[in-house]
């Protein structure tokens, strides 16, 4: 089973920056660390070089899981998305139908959502519950609280 992630142009381009970062910066920040630590003596009680090695341990797992995921990455052509119903990269405005608040969110995949932003992920409750909607549906979202019934009022592309 292959883990597909969708991205943006932009968030593809994030994630690229960092793995270039954490190899070309990071890596040799710990390589030196490793060094400085080994040339103190006995590394069998040497703490800082077990913290270094352990930070190195950290570091390259976090860079082979950033290598999986881009090597499992698919960039989303927007110009192809439908704007009749909602899908990954719309831009969906919804009313609450119980206190008439409404709110806009663009749906992203799930690395690249930012509520600052308001950009959700299309794996949380609001975005299971937007996916495939069309303007006039209402979408019946669980969320902790409950249930709250959200109206469909315009979807725009991202």
């Amino acid at each position: 089973m292959s883990n597909i992630s969708y991205f943006t142009e932009e968030g593809l381009q994030r994630l690229k920056d960092e793995v270039r970062h954490l190899e070309t910066v990071e890596r040799p920040k710990i390589s030196g660390q490793i060094a400085e630590a080994r040339d103190k003596g006995d590394l069998s009680e040497n703490a800082e070089y077990d913290a270094a090695k352990e930070a190195q341990g950290l570091l390259e797992a976090k860079i082979s899981k950033l290598r999986n995921t881009l090597a499992n990455a698919r960039l989303v052509d927007d110009s192809k998305i439908d704007n009749s119903k909602v899908y990954i990269l719309s831009t969906v405005k919804i009313r609450n139908t119980k206190n008439n608040a409404e709110v806009s969110y663009t749906l992203v995949a799930e690395n690249e959502a930012n509520l600052a932003l308001k950009k959700i992920s299309v794996n949380s409750p609001i975005g299971k519950g937007l996916l495939g909607k069309a303007i006039g549906d209402i979408a019946e979202v669980q969320v902790p609280a409950g249930i709250i019934p959200f109206e469909i009022l315009d979807i725009t592309r991202g």
